[in-house]
C-alpha cells in the first residue's frame, strides 16, 4: 500500500491559504477606505457676527450628500443607496453639497433620498470641493473646469454672492423666505474646509432649529386622548426637554421613535439655556436611531393609552 501523498501538498496549500489571507485584508482595507467616515463642514448660527465681503448663497431645504468620490454619502457617514444612472460620471474627487430638487418637498426628497428607486427629480447641488486648495470660490474652481470638460445634468454648482454688509444678508434672506426658502448661508471666502463645526460658515434663518433625540412619550389630554400629547427630548449637553406642538395627525398616532433623532425649531434661549417655544420639525432619518430602535411605535401607543 502506498503512502499517502496529502502530506507532500500541505505546503502548497499553506502557501496559498496565506495569499488568500493577504487578498482578504487587503480588500477589507481598499473597503474600509472606500467608505471612511469624514467629518463635512456643518454652520454654526449667525449672532452678530461681521460678514462684510463674506458670500451668500440659498440654504436649500434639501438633504446633505457628501461625494467620497466613489459612492455619495451621508452627513453621518452612512451610504445612500444612489441610483447607477445618476451618479454615472460623476468626479474622482470628493463634494460636498445637497440633494435638492425644489423648496416645499423635502418630504418627498428624503423619502426619494433613501429608496434609491427613483432620483429622476434630485440634482447634487454642489457648495464646496473639501480636498481642493485655497478659498471658497477657488476650491469651486475645480468642479467648475471639470464639468466644462465633463457635462453632467445631475451636478448644479449653486450660485455665490458677495454681500457687502449684513443688511445686504438680511435683504436676501427675506426674499429666499418670501418665495417659500429656508434662509441664507454665508461663507468667509478665504477660510479652508474646516471638518467641524465653524464660525467661517454661518446659517442666517428666521427661526432657529436643532437635533435631540427622543427618550419618553407623554399621554395625550382632550382632542389626543389616545394618542402622543408631547415627547420628552435629550439634548446634546444632556437636559431634558418637552415638545408637544409641531406634529400633525399622523405623527401623533405614530410619533418617531424612541431613540431617534428629530429636528425641532425654536426662538431662542432662555435664561437656563434651554430653547424658548421648542415645536417637532421633522425626523432625522440620516442618523441611526440609539437605544431603543426596536420598539413598536403602535406598541408604546398602546402603553400611553394602557397608562391613562
Amino acid at each position: 500500500m502506498k503512502p499517502c501523498n496529502s502530506l507532500k501538498l500541505l505546503p502548497a496549500l499553506f502557501f496559498y491559504s496565506l495569499i488568500g489571507i493577504g487578498v482578504f485584508f487587503v480588500g477589507t482595507k481598499a473597503y474600509a477606505k472606500n467608505t471612511e467616515y469624514f467629518q463635512v463642514m456643518l454652520a454654526k448660527k449667525y449672532t452678530n457676527q461681521s460678514v462684510s465681503g463674506w458670500l451668500a448663497s440659498e440654504k436649500l431645504d434639501g438633504v446633505r450628500g457628501y461625494w467620497n468620490g466613489s459612492q455619495m454619502m451621508s452627513r453621518n457617514g452612512n451610504p445612500y443607496p444612489a441610483p447607477q444612472q445618476f451618479i454615472e460620471n460623476f468626479p474622482d474627487f470628493p463634494l460636498d453639497g445637497e440633494l435638492y430638487s425644489q423648496r416645499g418637498e423635502f418630504a418627498m426628497l428624503s423619502g426619494l433620498v433613501r429608496s434609491g428607486k427613483d432620483w429622476s427629480k434630485i440634482k447634487y447641488y454642489v457648495f464646496d470641493v473639501p480636498m481642493a486648495k485655497g478659498g471658497l470660490l477657488q476650491r469651486l474652481e475645480k468642479i467648475q473646469r471639470w464639468l466644462k470638460h465633463n457635462p453632467n445634468p445631475n451636478i448644479v454648482i449653486i450660485p455665490q454672492r458677495k454681500v457687502k454688509n449684513f443688511a445686504e444678508a438680511l435683504a436676501m434672506r427675506q426674499a429666499i423666505e418670501q418665495g417659500g426658502g429656508e434662509g441664507v448661508i454665508l461663507r468667509d471666502p478665504d477660510s479652508p474646509y474646516l471638518s467641524k463645526r465653524t464660525n467661517t460658515m454661518l446659517k442666517l434663518k428666521k427661526d432657529d432649529d436643532a437635533e435631540c433625540i427622543v427618550t419618553q412619550y407623554l399621554a395625550g389630554k382632550g382632542k389626543y386622548r389616545g394618542q402622543m400629547g408631547a415627547i420628552l427630548c435629550r439634548l446634546p449637553n444632556g437636559q431634558s426637554i418637552k415638545i408637544g406642538s409641531g406634529f400633525n395627525d399622523s405623527e401623533r398616532i405614530h410619533p418617531p421613535a424612541i431613540g431617534s433623532t428629530i429636528t425641532y425649531r425654536y426662538n431662542g434661549l432662555t435664561k437656563n439655556g434651554k430653547p424658548r417655544f421648542p415645536r417637532f420639525w421633522r425626523i432625522r432619518k440620516d442618523k441611526p436611531d440609539s437605544g431603543n430602535e426596536i420598539v413598536s411605535k403602535k406598541l408604546k401607543i398602546k402603553q400611553i393609552r394602557k397608562e391613562k
